[in-house]
């Protein structure tokens, strides 16, 4: 009988143990984060976290002309492993070494094009080879950052592609209305950013929606914003803005 009742106590221990491990993998709470191929995964709060303290380096696993038409603010982009064919492309550990001047025990987070995207994946594993410490992947990728709202940034090879290569892009010049009377993107459509109010559909967006500057019967349309982060947050799935000054860009299209 006493045999049988500490036969029971240890199956009760182990369901305990089972149980308190499911609810930390699965909420990623705990000293354990859920971890695949060796990296763990974050979230997109956990991400926004560390973009926030600049906790960790954020770097696009993906290639160079991808990043530059649209990567998460303040990650950065390193070239390619060599002699890698396109479809198993990975970043180069060596220039990753380099950014963080050797120190393998740097934080670092990866991300691509989201869960079927295998960059980011490939990457983890050869910095883990190379004997990198502290790697952590954004599975997520960009797809989600943008669906949940996070801004997206374009770089100006990335806007001279866009503009020579898609005709369905629309530029939206945001400077006030004055400045684009006086010199503007070809094709480009002015929204001035004084006049783009807090909340959904008011003020200039509004306008814009209702006379054709903003291509409301496809938002999978992709637009570049240019002085400013207005209209990042609507409900287009392909908005990037460019940081810099519009005489950049201009200057830039016109070599």
């Amino acid at each position: 009988m006493a045999g049988a009742t500490t036969i029971g106590r240890i199956l009760i221990a182990v369901l305990v143990v089972l149980t308190l491990s499911t609810h930390v993998t699965a909420t990623g709470q705990g000293p354990r984060a859920v971890e695949q191929d060796g990296a763990a995964e974050i979230s997109t709060q956990q991400l926004e976290g560390i973009l926030a303290d600049r906790s960790a380096m954020l770097l696009d696993a993906r290639p160079a002309l991808e990043y530059a038409i649209s990567h998460i603010p303040g990650a950065l982009n390193v070239a390619p492993k060599a002699g890698v064919p396109m479809s198993m492309y990975v970043s180069d550990v060596a220039e990753i070494g380099r950014l963080v001047d050797g120190n393998k025990a740097a934080p670092l987070v990866l991300y691509c094009n989201g869960p079927y995207c295998g960059k980011s994946k490939r990457l983890a594993d050869e910095l883990r080879d190379a004997g990198y410490l502290n790697v952590r992947r954004y599975q997520l990728g960009i797809p989600t950052w943008r669906a949940a709202g996070g801004v997206c940034q374009i770089e100006l090879a990335g806007i001279r592609h866009v503009v020579a290569n898609d005709a369905t892009a629309v530029v939206i010049d945001a400077r006030e209305s004055a400045e684009f009377a006086n010199g503007a993107l070809r094709g480009s459509r002015n929204i001035p950013r004084s006049l783009v109010l807090e909340g959904k559909d008011v003020g200039e967006v509004k306008r814009a929606k209702d006379d054709g500057r903003l291509p409301m019967e496809d938002h999978n349309t992709r637009l570049v914003v240019v002085g400013s982060e207005a209209l990042a947050r609507e409900a287009f799935h392909n908005v990037s803005y460019f940081a810099g000054p519009f005489d950049t860009v201009r200057k830039s299209l016109s070599q």
